[in-house]
């Protein structure tokens, strides 16, 4: 794989939390080096040294060659992926790895930072071999060893692991090859985290091989500005009787999309506009992933047009999640605004009344016996389900037979009953 073709990373707002974009099908010859560099190489063969199955191994790698394996969330000790099987729906890829205790990240980062060749390297998204060896000079094995991994998978193939686990570990080498802090970022540290931290640390090792710098006084901040005199501000300008048009952005190689900036400029252009004429921002109250869903929603409904999926990819970018998180939660908004929501993302146990009246409700409709889960009644086929909201309403959810991968279905009803015929509908 070519540098130019190297994953687009998507970091989260707090750098624990990184999407790299799905990698296309490889075009070259499938039996070389499935990575570049020496790292990525070195992941694959501890990987395949690891796995008890080498036929799953190498359908896994036949998937990765084919572009399966949609976006990479990276977060610390975990990978997950939907990779596309023989399914319409994809399924759920996870490998857990497990991560560094703090005596290790010590033991790794003062070895980096007494060597700013090291530091140097990283900054250059290189990989020194000294910190990757299993006997290097940190004593501490950054590649996954017997013990380190935990595969998990929602198909039904119950292999070590399966044709789809192997299928994300080998496009993780490939994310490996763009940036080595992603495997930092699996071992549990992020990428401005530890810059930080060996910047710290390179200071401190270079203070104490220089003698200290000769004191130099200083001024009071008073006596600084003591006599100053500063103008009256001017006053404000007239407050614009229409929002502003954004501005064209061009299309340019590597840039975000110019459909999708507009979208969110002129949705930002529209709330300034009625912070200044009103004083106040309805949707102030709302966090960042709650925004970015909204914005995502106001989209039409019919069909993901191609400025719509330039605007789900920038969203998803901004909030650090994928873009099939962000789906699902549009078709939850829709659903119920920022109450639906609150009903896909929050379990909570709902006090006597309703709740408890909902299965005797079911069962004289003819409908089977429903298992209660905190705010959830789920049917015997494990398929259909509702679910009981801040609001007193049913919220009704579907999912295939077998899978724990639940999406917002129908209009939410006060009446279970009703509820499930809709969703049934």
């Amino acid at each position: 794989m070519s540098p130019a073709a190297s994953p687009a990373a998507r970091p989260g707002p707090d750098d624990l939390r990184r999407t790299f974009e799905a990698v296309p099908a490889r075009t070259a010859d499938v039996r070389a080096p499935f990575a570049e560099s020496w790292w990525g190489r070195a992941w694959v063969d501890a990987l395949e040294t690891l796995s008890m199955d080498e036929g799953r191994l190498a359908r896994g790698r036949v998937y990765a060659d084919g572009g399966h394996v949609a976006a990479i969330t990276v977060t610390p000790g975990r990978v997950i992926a939907y990779v596309h099987g023989s399914r319409p729906r994809p399924y759920r890829a996870e490998l857990r790895l497990r991560t560094f205790s703090a005596s290790d990240w010590d033991t790794f980062l003062d070895a980096v930072a007494a060597r700013p060749g090291h530091l140097s390297a990283l900054l250059d998204k290189e990989m020194p071999h000294s910190l990757v060896d299993t006997a290097g000079e940190t004593g501490i094995r950054l590649l996954p060893a017997a013990g380190d991994l935990d595969p998990d998978c929602s198909c039904p193939d119950r292999g070590w692991p399966c044709k789809h686990v192997a299928a994300l570990c080998f496009q993780t080498a490939r994310l490996l090859d763009s940036d080595p802090f992603v495997l930092l970022l699996m071992r549990g540290r992020g990428e401005r985290e530890l810059l930080d931290e060996l910047g710290r640390r390179n200071a401190e090792h270079s203070a104490r091989e220089r003698p200290a710098a000769p004191s130099v006084p200083s001024v009071a901040a008073g006596d600084a500005l003591a006599g100053r005199f500063l103008p009256p501000l001017p006053a404000p300008l007239p407050v614009p009787p229409h929002p502003g048009g954004p501005p064209a952005y061009p299309e340019l190689p590597g840039a975000r999309d110019p459909l999708g900036l507009d979208h969110l400029a002129t949705d930002a252009a529209a709330r300034a506009h009625a912070l200044l004429t009103t004083g106040e921002d309805p949707l102030s109250g709302l966090s960042v992933w709650q925004d970015a869903v909204r914005i995502a929603a106001s989209r039409p409904t019919a069909g993901l047009t191609a400025t719509t999926r330039a605007l789900y990819r920038e969203l998803a970018f901004a909030t650090g999640r994928n873009t099939t998180d962000l789906a699902r939660a549009v078709a939850a908004w829709r659903q119920g605004g920022a109450l639906g929501l609150e009903v896909l993302e929050n379990a909570w146990d709902p006090p006597a009344g309703p709740f408890d009246r909902a299965r005797p409700a079911l069962a004289a409709a003819d409908f089977p016996r429903f298992q209660p889960w905190r705010n959830r009644l789920t049917d015997p086929s494990g398929t259909l389900q509702l679910r009981f909201g801040h609001d007193g309403r049913w919220y009704g959810y579907e999912s295939d037979r077998g899978e724990d991968d639940w999406w917002p279905r129908a209009a939410p009803d006060p009446d279970p009953v009703g509820a499930l015929t809709a969703l049934r509908g």
